[in-house]
């Protein structure tokens, strides 16, 4: 199941056997007996990697929650942790909300059932004001948009790679890793939410470049299916990549080949004061739960 996991995140076995540190063979075997167990193709095989079939897809949740099941129970502190009580007041950004934390928030609810979550769904720059206020006592942000991170007492939870998304067929899916060069080429779907525009701008003008945008949405649903139509293409972290749009047209991923900034999901909470013990107990278990 973990060699499954880690050939589905990363998207090609290689990657799955360095991250694993065993053999790709070892991560081919894992593949090919899992789909002989269910009888079930689990993958496609493409020129440059891998990519999730529907039934890969439904495989790799269930096998997603049983693995963060297992580290929890031989992670957790060897202490009673429904004894814990009080109320944490958490915000977090769009993105965040979205992709990153319900999974784990309930994990959390599980494990500290007598803790009372009361979250708000805020921008970046709120989030930062009312940590600094002391309205909220914590806050999950992308790191990578926060200008004067100095400010904060801060913890990393995840990177997530930015890689190309395009409909099957289309050119840069063939040959080598395209360049940013190469994406400029084509008509290119950009996201606005999150500050989305901003740090897209940001490594495209690092690398005196520019994208050729034919239409900016906040709308991730938008996005997918205007390139899983084949309307244009994007550059997107791993972490909000589904392979399908919600009318069911696929979409795969590629690596880049320019070096282009990771999106960075992290904590924040105020540089001098400590949180309460229930803040302090959720900022902990998601580092822990991260692995950070």
């Amino acid at each position: 199941m973990r060699y499954f996991r880690a050939a589905a995140a990363t998207g090609q076995f290689s990657m799955a056997a360095t991250e694993e540190h065993v053999s790709q063979s070892a991560i081919t075997n894992a593949v090919l007996a899992l789909e002989q167990l269910l009888g079930a193709r689990l993958f496609d095989r493409l020129p440059h990697g891998v990519a999730l079939t529907a039934e890969g897809n439904h495989l790799y949740q269930h096998v997603t929650r049983i693995l963060e099941s297992v580290d929890d129970a031989l992670r957790q502190p060897r202490i009673r942790l429904d004894s814990m009580a009080g109320s944490v007041s958490i915000a977090a950004t769009y993105t965040v909300l979205g992709y990153f934390l319900p999974g784990l928030l309930a994990r959390f609810r599980n494990h500290y059932p007598n803790v009372d979550l009361d979250l708000r769904d805020l921008q970046r720059a709120e989030v930062e004001e009312r940590i600094l206020s002391g309205d909220i006592e914590l806050g999950i942000v992308l790191l990578s948009n926060v200008p004067e991170l100095g400010r904060f007492s801060h913890r990393s939870l995840i990177r997530s790679r930015r890689q190309l998304w395009a409909a099957p067929g289309h050119p840069l899916l063939a040959g080598d890793a395209p360049s940013l060069r190469q994406v400029a080429e084509f008509p290119y779907i950009l996201l606005t939410v999150d500050e989305g525009e901003a740090s897209t701008l940001r490594y495209w003008r690092s690398k005196r470049l520019a994208p050729n945008v034919a239409f900016r949405t906040t709308s991730m649903e938008a996005l997918r299916g205007l390139v899983a139509h084949g309307f244009g293409i994007t550059v997107l972290s791993d972490m909000v990549f589904r392979p399908w749009s919600l009318e069911g047209k696929e979409i795969e991923a590629r690596p880049l080949s320019a070096a282009i900034p990771d999106m960075e999901v992290g904590v924040l909470w105020r540089k001098d004061a400590e949180p309460s013990p229930a803040a302090a107990a959720l900022r902990d278990f998601l580092i822990y739960a991260c692995g950070r």
